[in-house]
């Protein structure tokens, strides 16, 4: 059992929190760069670029929709890693 946590103190935790954004969001923007890869070898593969096409790819259409979200999910996490740090250096200067 972890008795420390129960102590913790507020810029503790905020110190924790950007951390752990910090991590999932280098994460993220990996894993963003890898589905952008997988679009481009899928285009290729199919030989179709233009995303009006009728014969643009289904994998590559879900793929992009996947990405978009990622790059959504990003915007708010690097959102809150901004507040989180703001909060994290104001209890700082406390």
């Amino acid at each position: 059992m972890n008795i420390q946590s129960r102590f913790e103190t507020t810029r503790e935790s905020a110190v924790r929190e950007v951390a752990v954004i910090r991590k999932i969001l280098a994460e993220l923007v990996r894993t963003v760069q890898l589905i952008e890869s997988d679009i481009a070898a899928e285009e290729e593969r199919a030989g179709v670029f233009d995303r009006s096409d009728a014969k643009y790819p289904i994998l590559a259409r879900t793929l992009i929709e996947r990405r978009d979200n990622l790059k959504m999910t990003i915007a708010a996490l690097e959102q809150r890693h901004t507040e989180r740090a703001r909060h994290e250096h104001a209890a700082t200067a406390a």
